[in-house]
């Protein structure tokens, strides 16, 4: 007696098929589960056992083997007891081989044959549908696989005993329907920007961090407002698109967090603390799974206390940053997950935390701004666009009453350069989701013909300010961004401008006892 039953394994966040094959051959009584399985399957032989019992039906007395195809293929999970328990059930004639044939099996058995919710049922669901089949998954997680397709077929049952009797004849499961989080029917604008006092440069650097989708790092004193900055930042972000939502919350049903299989359309905000290990920012584990990094996919990953982290742990964003993904390499799989972020963070100058502020000594000596701030790599640094200093807020700027943009406001200038970054580059890239900050150094002349006088600012840059091939194209991104800003098609010498200040050596942690003299405007006579 023999049966199959199509399951998956999970890959990054690409569902991979996987042949559940079942055999009750004569024999020894035994009950063998091969095909390279974590101990968590391996541990489905009992759930499985004790769901049957709970049915009535008793396992033969016969050697039952289950293979899950491919062999070499890591298999990691319990979402593979329904399939398990199904193959079974067919092999023993319980139910009928072709009851099966069209359908993707995923879930978790309890012992008295409920069926469990179980992560990854969007891309499990994604996976079917791209191979023509339907879904059986748990009751839990109907709403979350719904999404995969409007004409897809879809078995979402809260016990075992109810699925058998639909595919008798006696009860009807009705297709589950895709759920959307009620509070992204309207972009969540509360906490407001407009909350915040003073600040106005900051402001203004997070909406060219907003509009081109650059990385910003904020160094400043505490209670200056880094934090309430970067909190607000979600709040003038534009909502994800049907294709961005679809990847960002694929994502989160790998991990868990897709809590009642509802969508939403806002952005992911992960604000790791700097306790963080390498593991859960950037994936990985004895069981690989996605990090905060991978979380971050289409958001914003927000670093407070930025020194505090480990130095490797920053390290290890270098590639996520320039690349868009995240790779875990193992010596039997390579696991990618999409990590398309925006960086935010946030520093103190110094351990002390109002290092160079007018009337104070620093009790660690005049090098320990220098040491603090030396933990952040070079390379790290020159990936971030914007560099700003954020001053301590004064008892003037909290007792100002003149009115204050909101966070609407800003939002509506955000999705206006947006929109014309996206016609851009579905023009000249046919990919209407580049955003400035991500499009290649190929495509940088292209969209940025500065003028004369442009040219030679930035002739002036390259040699006094000593960028880097990175931090020299990070600069003509975020004048194009400055540009879209103003709706302007030419990228204009004002741009260039004050592009380059974002990315002067002033700007530079460990450099402000030299701001004055240094500062880009001084330099370049600007």
């Amino acid at each position: 007696m023999y049966a199959n039953v199509k399951t998956v394994a999970f890959i990054g966040i690409e569902a991979r098929e996987v042949d559940v094959q079942v055999q009750v051959a004569s024999g020894l009584p035994a009950f063998t589960i091969v095909g390279l399985a974590d101990k968590a399957v391996a541990e489905s032989r009992e759930r499985v056992r004790a769901a049957l019992n709970a049915l009535g039906l008793g396992l033969p007395p016969k050697r039952i083997t289950v293979n899950l195809a491919p062999a070499d293929l890591p298999k990691v999970g319990s979402h593979y007891d329904l399939a398990i328990a199904l193959g079974l059930m067919a092999a023993t004639g319980a139910i009928t081989s072709d009851m099966l044939a069209g359908y993707t099996v995923i879930g978790e058995l309890a012992l008295d044959a409920s069926i469990s919710p179980v992560v990854g049922a969007l891309p499990a669901a994604i996976g079917a549908n791209a191979a023509g089949r339907g879904l059986i998954c748990p009751a839990a997680c109907g709403a979350e696989a719904a999404w995969a397709s409007e004409d897809m077929d879809i078995l979402a049952s809260p016990h075992l005993l109810n699925l058998v009797n639909h595919f008798k004849g006696t009860q009807a499961l009705s297709r589950p329907e895709p759920a959307v989080a009620k509070q992204t029917k309207t972009i969540d604008a509360s906490p407001d920007i407009a909350d915040i006092k003073g600040q106005e440069g900051a402001k203004r650097a997070l909406e060219i961090a907003a509009a081109g989708g650059h990385n910003l790092l904020m160094v400043g004193p505490p209670g200056a407002g880094k934090t309430m900055l970067a909190s607000r930042l979600g709040t003038i972000l534009p909502a994800l698109s049907p294709a961005e939502m679809l990847e960002v919350s694929m994502i989160q049903s790998l991990a868990g967090e897709l809590m009642g299989g509802e969508l939403s359309r806002n952005r992911p905000f992960r604000a790791p603390h700097h306790s963080a290990t390498m593991a859960s920012l950037v994936g990985g584990g004895s069981k690989p799974r996605p990090g905060e990094v991978a979380l971050a996919h289409h958001g914003v990953l927000f670093l407070d206390e930025l020194p505090e982290f480990s130095s490797q742990v920053l390290d290890s964003l270098r590639q996520p940053l320039e690349s868009g993904e995240t790779v875990i390499a193992r010596a039997n799989h390579r696991i990618t997950y999409p990590s398309k972020i925006q960086l935010i963070a946030a520093m103190n100058p110094c351990r002390c935390g109002k290092a160079y502020e007018p009337g104070y000594a620093c009790s660690r000596g005049a090098n320990c701004a220098e040491r603090y701030q030396s933990r952040i790599s070079g390379p790290l640094l020159d990936r971030i666009d914007l560099h700003i200093e954020v001053p301590a807020v004064t008892a003037l700027d909290l007792l100002d009453d003149q009115p204050v943009e909101s966070s609407a406001d800003i939002r509506e200038r955000v999705c206006t350069a947006r929109a014309i970054q996206a016609e851009r580059f579905k023009t000249i890239a046919n990919d209407p989701g580049m955003l400035n900050a991500t499009c290649s150094a190929a495509l940088i002349e292209e969209i940025i013909r500065p003028s004369e006088e442009g040219k030679a600012l930035l002739k002036d840059a390259a040699t006094k300010l000593q960028l880097s091939a990175r931090g020299f194209h990070k600069a003509l991104r975020v004048a194009r961004t400055l540009a879209d800003l103003e709706g302007r098609g030419d990228v204009a010498r004002s741009h260039i401008a004050e592009a380059l200040s974002y990315r002067g050596e002033a700007q530079r942690p460990g450099n402000k006892a030299s701001a004055s003299a240094q500062s880009p405007q001084n330099q370049l006579k600007c």
